[in-house]
């Protein structure tokens, strides 16, 4: 007969809210103990491969009759989060899919259904493991009931493991948990008296009754004089521990075994909750349906004219590149795939059986055709590797990529695996399959021919399908425009950025290296001084103990596993703690180190040495862009390291220079155009200084006894509105009591109610659409706005404020760069376009071009759209970036 498992659901639930944090739904709900719940009772059915199983829940209304002994008990426990209540729920609707048996009685917690069902178990010569963490659960352990904590690599406490851990035998587990109490439950115990104390007390007199008869010859006086003054409170205690008999269960054995889960409900569920990974499983276990797909190698001369003529006949056409690497510019092209109709596909490897000039120039002029529109999924990678072969593309006409971004842009995964997996229900084949991972990871060009075909195929195959269905459904939502007009025009001008890179010398780079080493070394010693012993700086766990155990500093934030050390939490400690301000500065110059210091010339490619950094349109849920290998967007300004390490950026040849045009407070004055606020737009049309001008009118003087302290007041209150900024945080920021922030916002806003309004209208609008867009109509769902957490809602709201107005700067400057683009190639510069920073545009230029650079770029950036307020973009030149 098969062992029964039986889990504590509700500890399950409760350990896995708090391990796991911010999983949501796409309506905004909290996932988090679902998942990590699912996750854990997977894993457990999978390793013990259990038959017989049940999952106890606690009752509604759980422990009245504890409570009708000590109205006290549980009393100091805090609440169950709003958004843990709606998982159970949940959970136990999983378990009916999976065919997991469970059971949650009126009134009765789950400790005690579960005591009730080990009893019946063990009464009908069954193996029993009890799954939990619980402590209290231990009394129930004998020759067959074992405890299995699968949150401890899967410890199982038998009789003797009992004892090991607690110091007494599973029977004794009651009074020595009514000896050393429950704080979590309120249970009170004896005072004074701990876990060996009392294991000690058992090991010499038995029982709790036996320890209590004979207090008065205990020779310790503290735990002799606490027994006899909490006599009382003992067998109360011993009362509220012991599990309550008599507990009505179900005594049917197939009541407990596990049944076939229903995959289809389970499919729809997960769909619903967006658990990708537990999709994927899911879909490894069903049944597949032979495939029906016709996807075609092409290594003949036959064929390659065959498809040739295909594609010649198509208006349009699916497309995908095999490569050597991830990064276009050092990646070798290994073949193609393409598609017109779902199902079929077609891939023509550069190396097979025809020559590669054979297969590339034959394909060169259909590519070149302006007639055929080709697109693909991340197309921009794509178009790198045809220019890399003196390809060039002449037609985009869509990329499933940014369709999938523009009408999900909350979402963080776009890619094609995920996007089949969630559209149609498919699992494509993982490039794992096909090159292995780790050390033993080849390229696709060691791969057979057929594996390759048919996984090109896939991608070719499903990026029409994508295609199909995204642009319906932007047409239906009014965004094709976006993709259109906006990303697909912008994409072109980013490759071209791309290969250019920006050239960096390492000759000015490398003395910052042993100068930060230094500073460094220098600060770790302040701090070790500070903390009075040697620590790991970079373990925020060893910081914490530091901190908040051996300094006794009290924590500003615990989290569920210790306390944290964010820099929130170390800006707060360093106003009167020096050590905290001391570890914010290694933090900083410790990431600039190991980020662009050490890692930059790393990034330099060997083919031109230049770094070229990959900018990402489908990745910033407001529309901006982001960069990598490497983020230069994220190279500070305001501190002397990060302008040194600017200063190592500088034009490649001589009689060079950088241009750089910054849109001047952009969302400041989107703001103004946004909320329509009257002395807002005044204040931009007038050109005054908007800080300055917020001061005089907040603060009821005159703009010429604006103090700088005034200003910089002002300035963090029009910054902080844009952000959702509350009198705690303003306080925080200017070093001001919360009423004196309080009452700066309430007379900004008594100043400008039109942004007041216009706050106001972003939330109301994201709570009846559950979205907000930019000026531009761009769209980004806001499912948390409904969160029944405060604090995810709260965001929310902040969410529905700022991404109009960071979402609408990202558009526009997109558009300035498409716009300049153009009209440097119809004046055949040299110079050109080689980064975008946010609101900033940065150009290498020859010299004798730099007054053409400095009334093109300013002039074009400042006539993009015509808005309530004046655009205003300040343009710097200099020999290196530093200077810009």
């Amino acid at each position: 007969m098969p062992p029964l498992f039986i889990i504590d659901a509700s500890g399950y639930l409760y350990r896995s809210y708090f391990a796991i944090r911010n999983m949501t739904n796409p309506e905004g709900e909290s996932t988090n103990a679902l998942f990590g719940f699912i996750r854990s009772l997977e894993k457990l059915m999978k390793e013990f491969s259990t038959e017989d199983i049940i999952a106890v829940f606690d009752g509604p209304k759980g422990g009245k009759q504890r409570e009708a002994i000590y109205p006290e008990y549980k009393a100091h426990r805090a609440k169950a989060p709003p958004d843990l209540y709606y998982q159970i729920d949940w959970a136990r609707h999983w378990c009916d899919l999976s065919g997991v048996p469970n059971l949650s009685l009126p009134e009765v917690e789950a400790d005690d259904t579960i005591g009730a069902i080990a009893k019946w178990a063990k009464n009908i010569g069954r193996e029993v493991y009890l799954c939990t963490s619980d402590k209290d659960l231990c009394q129930l352990v004998n020759g067959h009931v074992k405890v299995l904590n699968t949150f401890k690599d899967n410890l199982i406490l038998d009789e003797k493991g009992v004892k090991e851990q607690f110091g007494v035998r599973p029977d004794q587990i009651i009074d020595y948990l009514a000896i050393t109490g429950d704080a979590s439950d309120n249970v009170p115990g004896v005072p004074g008296i701990g876990p060996k104390g009392a294991a000690k007390l058992l090991e010499e007199y038995g029982t709790l009754e036996n320890v209590l008869d004979n207090a008065e010859k205990i020779s310790a006086k503290k735990t002799k004089e606490s027994l006899l003054a909490n006599k009382e409170n003992a067998l109360l205690s011993k009362k509220l521990v012991s599990l309550i008999p008599d507990v009505d269960i179900p005594k049917d054995e197939k009541f407990f075994e596990r049944k076939a889960p229903n995959h289809p409900e389970l499919k729809a569920f997960y769909q619903k909750m967006n658990f990708v990974s537990l999709l994927k499983e899911l879909d490894q276990e069903t049944p597949k349906e032979t495939s029906t797909a016709d996807y075609q190698l092409v290594n003949d001369e036959a064929s390659l004219k065959a498809l040739i003529k295909t594609l010649q006949g198509a208006k349009e056409v699916s497309f995908d590149t095999e490569t050597t690497s991830e990064n276009p510019l050092r990646a070798d092209l290994v073949g193609l795939s393409f598609a017109i109709e779902e199902g079929k596909a077609f891939y023509v490897p550069v190396n097979g059986a025809l020559k590669p000039d054979k297969v590339l120039g034959t394909l060169k002029p259909v590519f070149e055709n302006p007639d055929i529109g080709f697109y693909g999924h991340n197309v921009k990678y794509d178009l790198h590797l045809l220019k890399n072969v003196g390809i060039e593309v002449k037609n985009l006409s869509f990329d499933t990529i940014l369709a999938s971004y523009i009408l999900n842009a909350h979402e963080r995964r776009h890619n094609l695996d995920y996007l089949a997996l969630t559209e149609f229900e498919k699992v494509k084949i993982p490039i794992q399959d096909l090159i292995g991972k780790g050390k033993s990871q080849v390229t696709m060009k060691e791969v057979s021919l057929e594996k390759v075909s048919e996984y090109a195929c896939e991608d070719a195959d499903y990026t029409l399908r994508l295609k199909k269905r995204f642009e319906k459904e932007l047409k239906e939502r009014g965004l094709l425009d976006i993709l259109v007009d906006l990303e697909l025009k912008l994409t072109p001008v980013l490759a071209l950025m791309e290969r250019h890179g920006i050239f960096l010398d390492t000759e000015t780079l490398a003395p910052l290296k042993d100068k930060v080493l230094k500073e460094l070394k220098t600060l770790t010693h302040e701090i070790i001084e500070l903390a009075g012993e040697d620590f790991n700086l970079s373990s925020p766990k060893q910081l914490g103990q530091i901190l908040f155990e051996k300094m006794g500093i009290h924590p500003p934030k615990k989290t569920s596993t210790g306390f944290s050390t964010d820099a929130d939490v170390l800006e707060k400690l360093s106003e009167d703690h020096p050590i905290a301000k001391k570890v914010l500065e290694w933090r900083s110059l410790e990431k600039l180190r190991s980020t662009y210091i050490e890692r930059l010339p790393e990034d330099i490619n060997p083919r031109d040495g230049r770094v070229h950094p990959t900018f990402n349109q489908a990745v910033a849920a407001t529309g901006r862009l982001s960069c990598q290998d490497p983020n230069l967007q994220n190279i500070p300004v305001r501190t002397e390291l990060g302008r040194e390490i600017r200063k190592a950026f500088r034009p490649e040849k001589k009689g060079w220079s950088y241009v750089s045009c910054d849109y001047s407070q952009i969302e400041l004055r989107l703001l103004a155009h946004l909320s329509e606020d009257e002395a807002l737009i005044k204040a931009f049309k007038n050109n005054e200084d908007i800080h300055q001008r917020t001061a005089a009118d907040v603060m009821g003087v005159s703009l010429d006894e604006v103090t700088k302290e005034m200003r910089h007041q002002a300035k963090a209150v029009n910054f902080g509105v844009l952000y959702g900024q509350g009198d705690f945080g303003l306080a925080r920021e200017l070093g001001i009591s919360r009423k004196e922030a309080a009452d700066f916002i309430k007379s900004y806003f008594d100043r400008f109610p039109g942004v007041k309004k216009y706050i106001e209208s972003c939330k109301e609008e994201a709570r009846k659409t559950g979205r907000t867009k930019t000026l531009t109509g761009r769209e980004r769902l806001i499912p948390e706005i409904d969160s029944k957490n405060g604090m995810i809602r709260q965001a929310a709201e902040r969410l529905s404020v700022n991404t109009p107005l960071q979402g609408t700067a990202a558009d526009l400057i997109k558009f300035a760069m498409i716009k300049i683009d153009r009209k440097l190639k119809e004046r055949n510069t040299l110079g050109y376009m080689i980064l975008q920073i946010h609101d900033e545009l940065i150009f290498e230029v020859p010299d004798d071009e730099i007054p053409l650079f400095e009334d093109l770029v300013p002039r074009t950036m400042q006539s993009v759209w015509d808005l309530k307020v004046p655009l205003v973009a300040d343009l710097k030149v200099g020999k290196n970036w530093k200077e810009c």
